[in-house]
């Protein structure tokens, strides 16, 4: 199961999680062009290996492992993997 970044990290987007992430599956990075139009960091479902290192270094608790995540924010499971297939 992978995480997922939810409601809170809209308008935040703090790339700590980024830093930590041993497979480059959280996006967009701050020097991606599309960083500024995104609302929110995204995990990518198929890259995610569940490791949780992000959890920890997000300052505003946004992520959650898909099986915890509160049951008002479980169109975001949808969201994060959406965008993606852009």
């Amino acid at each position: 199961m992978p995480h997922i970044i939810a409601e809170p990290c809209i308008g935040t987007k703090d790339t700590a999680c980024v830093a930590v992430c041993p497979v480059d599956c959280i996006h967009p990075v701050k020097d991606a062009p599309e960083f500024e139009k995104a609302d929110q960091l995204y995990i990518d479902p198929d890259t995610c290996i569940d490791c949780g290192l992000c959890v920890d270094e997000c300052p505003v608790k946004a992520i959650f492992p898909e099986e915890d995540l509160p049951a008002e924010w479980q169109a975001y499971i949808q969201k994060n993997a959406d965008w993606f297939k852009k």
